[in-house]
């Protein structure tokens, strides 16, 4: 059975049962097995570079083979390597200390070993399908999980080229990749996995989560929301903007990190209206038949995004299309819409109620940093952060006041690049992390084993009955401040 051609639920079921089945007949896998595994999925993604280029290209319409390279391809292979590098170091057992202390006087020993949890569930988004993919795939298989995979169905070609891709290199007792539209997605998310991570919209999670309540599947969410930029009163303008620029036209917005909304203060607005327009003309010079700007996935997003600008124009926003060669992008081939400023935004106004995902960007002023702060505090905590500033103190204020999945300073997006810290989000931003150790932590099991001591001696006679007044001694060392 090939893995393309599973689509009901049935099917779905005899597979995980499969692959259940293997991962007990098996047991757990070698370091080296770990490692073989890994190793065969970078293989994949050197090996079919091209293919998923042109791939990402023909789904989105329009899709710079450049920004593929780095985002979807070099961005896989690094968490690739980093887990093939480490998980030696990874699967030890943990010593810990035993409880009373003197127990372990006496030899016995606390320990957590690390075990695969067995088939974890991958849901993986549209955006960027391949190293959302292969990104989870790095802790999931260091781990010595086994994997069903089911790709977006926005991104046909590619979820077929990694259906082919994975099918070519792995039985489906191992990785098997399932496609199809939402009706299949429903089903794979109600299957009874050991794991299951998604990857996509807080709305559709909402939904994930409740199918998996059903069998008590424990889940990693990597959601998204309205990511802020606070820009320091000590911030370089023009460092910022271009930094913040490149965030939000990177695939074409289309980043569950983009800077969502800016944050600038009131005396810095059009220094920063100014750089961000000279910013966007030096990456982009022209936009329409440019191939490193990115088009929206689909007529849908297309429209959404269209909506917001429109709904803030006409509520009173002042509106900044940055086309710097003045281009008109109503008759295009593809659905391609310039990076758009939105300049001091109410609250009542689409475009700051939603996730934008787009190349558009709300900028609003304000006086006092605490100001911003307060701002952020009164909407849900976002996946991520971004403060651009020397200032030290006002960096720790706005560090220790705000709650978000990470943060980057003087930079946007880069923190998801850091394969030592943890990725992942909080509230509705998601649940759970992932990347480099904290992957594998989030996809093992940790068994607490204790090894009691081998003679009968006091301590534990102490603790049965009858009680005399060396349990009543001991107990009250324990009974008190």
């Amino acid at each position: 059975m090939s893995a393309a051609a599973v689509h009901d639920e049935a099917s779905m079921k005899a597979l995980l049962a499969k692959q259940k089945a293997a991962h007990l007949r098996d047991g757990e896998p070698s370091a080296d097995k770990r490692i073989e595994r890994l190793n065969r999925c970078i293989g994949l993604l050197v090996e079919n570079q091209k293919a998923i280029e042109e791939a990402l290209n023909a789904d989105f319409g329009s899709r710079s083979k450049e920004a593929t390279a780095f985002t979807d391809i070099a961005a896989s292979i690094g968490p690739l390597k980093h887990a093939r590098d480490n998980l030696r170091k990874w699967m030890r057992p943990s010593k810990r200390k035993t409880s009373p202390p003197i127990l372990g006087l006496f030899g016995a020993k606390a320990e957590v070993r690390y075990q695969p949890k067995g088939v974890v569930g991958v849901i993986s988004p549209w955006n960027f399908p391949v190293n959302l993919t292969f990104a989870p795939l790095a802790g999931i298989l260091a781990a010595g999980n086994r994997a069903m995979i089911k790709p977006s169905e926005y991104t046909p070609a590619t979820s077929a080229l990694m259906a082919q891709m994975f099918g070519g290199a792995f039985s489906d007792e191992e990785i098997a990749v399932i496609t199809g539209g939402p009706e299949v997605g429903q089903a794979f998310a109600g299957l009874a996995f050991d794991h299951l991570i998604f990857t996509g919209a807080t709305g559709i999670a909402r939904h994930v989560m409740k199918a998996a309540a059903e069998n008590l599947v424990p889940l990693t969410l990597e959601l998204g929301g309205k990511s802020p930029v606070i820009i320091g009163k000590s911030a370089d303008m023009g460092v910022a903007a271009a930094r913040i620029m490149n965030g939000k036209t990177l695939n074409a917005g289309q980043i569950c990190l983009a800077p969502d909304y800016v944050l600038t203060p009131s005396d810095k607005l059009e220094g920063f209206i100014a750089e961000a327009q000279g910013a966007v003309k030096q990456m982009f010079p022209t936009i329409k038949d440019n191939p490193d700007y990115t088009s929206i996935v689909a007529q849908r997003h297309y429209d959404r995004i269209q909506g917001y600008i429109d709904d803030a124009r006409a509520k009173g926003a002042r509106v900044i299309e940055i086309k710097p060669d003045g281009e008109d992008l109503t008759q295009q081939e593809h659905r391609k819409i310039a990076p758009t400023l939105i300049i001091e935004p109410t609250d009542d106004m689409k475009v700051m109620q939603e996730e934008i995902f787009g190349p558009v960007l709300p900028v609003k002023t304000y006086k006092a940093v605490g100001d911003a702060i307060d701002y952020i505090n009164g909407r849900d905590r976002p996946l991520g952060l971004y403060y651009f500033g020397d200032d030290e103190a006002e960096r720790e204020q706005v560090l220790a006041r705000t709650t978000s999945g990470g943060v980057t300073v003087n930079d946007v997006v880069f923190h998801v690049a850091q394969e030592e810290l943890p990725f992942g989000g909080v509230g509705p931003a998601g649940m759970g992390s992932y990347h480099g150790h904290d992957g594998f932590l989030e996809f093992s099991h940790k068994k607490a084993i204790y090894s009691q001591i081998k003679k009968d001696i006091g301590p534990l006679k102490q603790m049965r009955p009858p009680y005399g007044p060396a349990i009543r001694k001991f107990l009250e060392g324990q009974i008190r401040r």
